[in-house]
């Protein structure tokens, strides 16, 4: 049994300071509708079956204007940096990344294909010589397409904000660049190196959220890893720039100044979430209202209070938890 949220909110670039809630409406690549075949139809039933028809139409057109978008988004080869964050928000490895991003194909059978360069640490069996040298390890990402989207990946676009947000089934791209970009090629294939936490084999959720700047062309993909419990085990974020000629990865400063920086978060938000949970004997797709208030209180951390009304039942349910600044 998996479940995935997705919540229709977005950060804005300046501080909320006002308890008015704020809409947005994103675009989803949602799965097709399927209409199961029937037998016998009377005229009145054949007039809803052809009204269904038009807008399943009208969806697919939809989905694939909103891939395109997605996809151009991506486009473009991008100098970053990896940060792997404990859940308390403590740095506790960095890695040097390049992406190759491109697409081929038109209309439905459009594809995004991927391509991740990882810099790998120096080998302690390096021949005398070559120590200077640097290697990169080269990694495959799933082509994102038509059939992905509506197979594996639930993809929520907001293009007004330039973000999305994205679930994976596995941490298998993740746990890659940990291992080549923190172990290298001393990397012995071992399930639990020492001195590297790995994502778990079977998590439960893997979502990616991007954000993009509004004044340069760079993005911040943030992952949330949680075990099969439920229970968070690790933040993992790529801060990239697009263009081949950057001489320098970004990177987050030093500052400890972090309330300043989550300051423009603060507030009150409101949105739609669409809960899809998969198992053996089929899915259900759950939806509802969400509110969320995060404030900061007298000891620095973080209060989260998270409502949700789930449409077609009359239930609230509560949800409020602590979470510390994050420092790096």
């Amino acid at each position: 049994m998996a479940a995935v949220c997705s919540i229709s909110v977005a950060p804005t670039p300046k501080p909320l300071n006002t308890n008015r809630p704020l809409n947005f409406s994103p675009n989803f690549l949602n799965p097709k509708p399927f209409l199961p075949s029937i037998p016998s139809l009377s005229s009145a039933a054949a007039a809803a079956a052809a009204a269904a028809d038009g807008r399943k139409t009208s969806e697919d057109s939809i989905g694939v204007d909103a891939l395109r978008r997605f996809i151009d988004l991506n486009l473009g080869n991008w100098t970053g940096s990896f940060h792997q964050f404990d859940p308390d928000g403590n740095l506790m490895h960095k890695v040097s990344t390049k992406l190759a991003a491109s697409s081929y194909g038109e209309d439905e059978l459009m594809s995004l294909i991927q391509t991740l360069y990882i810099k790998q640490p120096p080998s302690s069996t390096s021949i005398s010589g070559n120590a200077d040298e640097v290697e990169w390890a080269e990694y495959k990402i799933k082509e994102t397409n038509m059939f992905t989207v509506d197979k594996y990946q639930q993809i929520g676009l907001f293009p007004n904000e330039k973000a999305f947000a994205l679930r994976y089934q596995t941490a298998g791209m993740l746990e890659t660049v940990l291992r080549q970009g923190v172990i290298g090629e001393d990397d012995d294939g071992e399930e639990s190196p020492k001195n590297l936490k790995l994502p778990s084999r079977w998590p439960s959720i893997v979502c990616e959220n991007c954000l993009y700047s509004l004044e340069k062309d760079m993005r911040a993909r943030a992952f949330h890893i949680m075990d099969p419990k439920g229970i968070i085990e690790m933040l993992l974020i790529f801060l990239e720039e697009r263009g081949g000629g950057v001489p320098i990865p970004p990177s987050f400063d030093n500052s400890k100044d972090n309330t300043n920086r989550i300051l423009p978060y603060l507030g009150k938000w409101k949105g739609h979430s669409i809960t899809k949970r998969s198992g053996v004997y089929g899915s259900t797709i759950a939806e509802a209202d969400t509110i969320a208030v995060l404030e900061i209180d007298d000891e620095g951390r973080i209060i989260q209070d998270i409502t949700s009304t789930y449409s077609g039942v009359n239930v609230t349910f509560n949800d409020i938890g602590l979470v510390p600044c994050p420092t790096t």
